[in-house]
């Protein structure tokens, strides 16, 4: 089923209409241009053809008639090629006793199938309607050379001018005066606002700062220009001619092209990049742009909007709309698809780890620019052919202008907030805590924007490609409404458990090799940051699958019978997994005991090694010398801390028989003492390093028992530096270690015997065995 409209309303009052509608549109943003040609043309079209295909029911024909009758107006119905005119029918006058008396029959509630059917009939006519707009454009395209000769026609008819200088000179002399004063106003507070533009620090609130006393100084540029230019042209251009539109619209144009460079000069702060508030990467490159976008469009929009004055015919204007929007929506199609990497890099700029969900969005948000800059130029161009193009094209208009403001400013809160939760951090301390709240808030914060913005978007939407009414659109976004808090709140929550969980996560750092000589950090985690990460997995699930089932019950979903399909499911489970139960089991009493933690070194028996990792049902083991064990912890009989508060460590020092035990002793006291006051090693003893005693005495040697006490995860370590200094320390008192050496001592022909003994004492060779062949 189509619907189109073709011409008859005056062309002035057509005129007025189109001006004040396209002067709001352009206010909005540039690209507005697009409801200016589906305003003039639609108020241009008066009668309305509704083609049917011979399938509609009587009911879908009559609301349809009734929808686009008005009074006055004919209805013209194609029925497979044949026309027939439907004359709006008038009212009968009844008395006015009679007609008060007379009850409101009640309308009858539309079906769920006539509602899809009216909905898709709106589409089919908005895709012929755009059919319909693009031919009526490409056949006024010609006429665009009308309008040189149509301006010089209107100019000769200024009334201002007749004496003295001539309307020319005085737009021109007006414009000088403006850019003049503005000049004059820049470089009389380019000092003050050079001081003001220089930020407090690289924090995003000081950078932020220093960015708008740039914006300040830029729109207060640009309104003292435009203020100049209008009491100018009161004053020399007094009459309501051309030229003093001409000027008062090109005026307008380049104060609304001027604010969106100072918006672009406020976020990405070209040659100035330690001042940039929104991390653009090529930053310089899209400022240019934004400068030739800037620029063009509203010369484009000011000329669209004399050409109405001075046009003979709405075809060169309509021909002229349709270059210029063609080319302004490639122009833009370009910019969104060279910038795409660009503009992923700008999602992914708030998250140290972002997740698929969020690189997924990274990677489609140029596309879905580009698909919507193409979708609403075909909605623009469909509309020119529709009898309320001018609502279609100011929800055009108003959607560009949604998908390009509620990102930035979503960028903007939550990159504030971002400061201010440093800020807190820095002078109160991080605690997981306020790390969690600050997450929750700006995910509060930017959800309720994004809420707000499909609000708007949802009103404008709704009334044009399904027909409803305020009344039926405010009761659906109360049962909407409903769904989207509890939603809104599990999101929230679901964010802050997920900051909470994570600021008590382990930062474990893995050893290599190489770094078995370098002092360990102490990075233990408490018992709580050792359950929490275990438990995160469980409770953001509940959290999850609650919010889940809280929507679909507010959707109307009986949720009953889901539950009893899980317990059925999770008991098939258990019953099938035993080993998985008694490993959680397991795992869950070990938690509770706090057996061992994440950092801390463990013996399980058969394997052992640092805890790395912990799960619900396993850990995970790095053995010395790299290798990474898997344990479940159903497996695990017996397990041996051997790092939990302390750890005493002994070792054996070998003497001489000549030793003098005292001073071995008190050369040992004197280095336990000297690592106690060493300040890289002292922090970490525990007890000092002493000598117990002797522990064994052989015949080659005095044993003796050296220990200390310190902290487990040092205790390696310090083993290794007391040893090292023990020996320098004996070596200098003098004091012999003893030697595997054998000495023989005789009495007469001592050197004979001595030799002979030493001979004796050498065991013989051991014959080499014969090589493999």
């Amino acid at each position: 089923m189509d619907v189109a409209a073709a011409g008859g309303a005056s062309p002035k009052r057509a005129s007025a209409r189109l001006i004040g509608a396209v002067v709001f549109a352009t206010t909005l943003l540039a690209s507005a241009f697009l409801g200016i040609s589906s305003t003039a043309r639609a108020e241009t079209q008066a009668p309305v053809v509704l083609n049917l295909r011979g399938d509609e029911t009587p009911e879908t024909i009559r609301k349809m008639v009734d929808a686009l009758s008005a009074p006055g107006r004919q209805v013209e119905i194609r029925v497979g090629g044949v026309a027939s005119t439907v004359e709006p029918a008038a009212a009968p006058q009844e008395p006015a006793a009679k007609a008060k008396a007379k009850p409101k029959a009640a309308a009858p509630a539309p079906s769920m199938a006539d509602e899809e059917e009216s909905f898709q009939a709106e589409v089919n006519v908005l895709v012929d309607r755009f059919v319909d707009g693009v031919e009526y454009s490409a056949t006024s395209i010609p006429t665009v050379t009308q309008l040189p000769g149509d301006w010089g026609q209107a100019w000769q008819r200024n009334l201002n001018g007749r004496s003295g200088p001539t309307p020319g000179w005085r737009v021109f002399g007006i414009i000088c005066l403006a850019l003049a004063i503005a000049l004059a106003f820049r470089m009389a507070t380019a000092g003050w606002f050079a001081r003001k533009l220089r930020p407090a620090g690289p924090e995003f609130t000081p950078r932020l700062i220093a960015s708008a006393w740039g914006l300040l100084q830029d729109v207060a540029t640009i309104l003292l220009a435009l203020a100049v230019a209008r009491i100018a042209r009161n004053a020399w251009l007094p009459e309501s001619d051309l030229a003093n539109i001409a000027l008062s619209t090109g005026a307008n144009g380049a104060a609304i092209g001027a604010l969106y460079i100072a918006v672009g000069r406020f976020l990405g702060s070209p040659g100035v990049p330690e001042r940039r508030i929104m991390p653009l990467p090529r930053a310089e490159r899209h400022f240019r742009r934004l400068v030739v976008y800037a620029t063009l469009t509203p010369m484009i929009v000011t000329g669209i909007l004399l050409a109405h004055h001075v046009s003979s015919g709405p075809r060169p204007v309509t021909g002229l709309i349709a270059l210029t929007g063609l080319a302004i929506t490639l122009f833009k199609i370009w910019w969104f698809y060279d910038g795409r990497h660009d503009l992923a890099v700008l999602v992914l700029s708030g998250s140290s780890e972002p997740g698929p969900i969020r690189r997924f969005i990274a990677a489609g948000t140029a596309w879905f620019y580009i698909a919507t800059t193409a979708v609403l130029w075909m909605v623009s161009s469909a509309a020119a052919m529709m009898s309320n193009g001018g609502r279609w094209a100011e929800a055009s208009a108003l959607t560009q202008v949604a998908i390009v403001i509620i990102p930035i400013l979503a960028v903007g809160i939550a990159s504030l907030l971002r400061c201010h939760a440093m800020r807190q951090e820095a002078e109160h301390g991080a605690s997981p805590m306020r790390r969690a709240g600050g997450a929750a808030l700006r995910a509060a914060a930017v959800g309720l924007l994004w809420a707000v913005g499909f609000f708007i978007l949802a009103r404008l939407w709704a009334g044009l490609l399904l027909g409803v009414s305020s009344g039926q659109f405010a009761a659906v976004m109360r049962q909407i409404a409903g769904v989207a808090v509890f939603a809104f709140v599990g999101w929230v929550a679901l964010v802050f458990l997920h900051a909470f969980f994570d600021a008590y996560k382990p930062q474990h750092r893995v050893v290599g090799p190489g770094d078995e000589d370098v002092a360990h950090e102490e990075g233990v985690p408490s018992r709580l940051a050792t359950v929490l990460p275990v438990l995160r997995g469980v409770v953001l699930g509940a959290v999850l699958g609650l919010t889940i089932l809280v929507v679909l019950s507010r959707l109307g979903v009986d949720i009953g019978p889901l539950l009893a399909g899980f317990g059925i499911l999770g008991l098939a489970i258990s019953f099938g997994s035993q080993a998985l139960v008694r490993d959680i089991v397991s795992g869950v009493f070990f938690m509770l005991e706090d057996a061992f933690r994440v950092g801390e070194y463990v013996d399980t028996g058969r394997l052992k090694g640092t805890v790395e990792k912990i799960s619900l049902r396993s850990m995970q083991l790095r053995h010395q010398s790299g290798q990474i064990h898997t344990v479940p912890f159903g497996q695990v009989q017996s397990l041996t801390n051997a790092s939990r508060d302390w750890a005493t460590v002994k070792f054996n020092v070998r003497l001489d028989h000549s030793a003098d035990i005292e001073q071995a002793r008190k050369a040992i006291k004197k280095v336990g003492l000297a690592l106690l006051e060493d300040a890289e090693y002292g922090p970490h003893f525990i007890a000092p390093l002493k000598m117990q005693g002797v522990a064994d005495i052989t015949d080659q040697a005095i044993v003796i028992r050296l220990k200390f006490t310190g902290k487990p995860n040092q205790a390696s370590m310090l083993q290794r530096e007391a040893l090292k200094r023990v020996y320098r320390a004996l070596n200098e008192a003098h004091i012999p270690f003893a030697s595997n050496a054998v000495t023989v001592r005789g009495g007469e022909g001592g050197s004979q015997s001595g030799a002979a003994a030493a001979i004796a004492a050498v065991p013989p060779p051991t014959p080499l065995a014969p090589a493999a062949s």
